[in-house]
């Protein structure tokens, strides 16, 4: 069984608006997908920035559990624990 641990959202300061403007949000959760549910009970505008109506990462932000791309893991079933920095970061682009 998988256990809820104490875990660090670090939120881009573009998406800090939906999140009352932290730059940090402590939460409990044993997945990435368990912390982006907990984003979304929480935070429902910032969770929309982040994923899509399925519930999926939006192709265009990337996720970061410490320094490890979650892709490069389990994907959202990758597991935290204690002191995890999860790094909201959106991609960048322009000409």
């Amino acid at each position: 069984m998988v256990r809820s641990t104490v875990i660090t959202i670090h939120v881009p300061a573009v998406l800090r608006t939906h999140c009352g403007g932290a730059a940090d949000i402590s939460l409990s959760a044993a997945t990435v997908r368990a912390a982006l549910e907990e984003v979304e009970r929480k935070y429902p505008s910032l969770h929309r920035c982040i994923c899509d109506e399925t519930g999926a990462v939006r192709r265009h932000v990337n996720v970061f559990v410490n320094t490890s791309h979650m892709r490069d893991r389990e994907g959202l079933d990758t597991e935290l624990v204690p002191g995890d920095v999860v790094t909201i970061l959106p991609a960048v682009s322009g000409g």
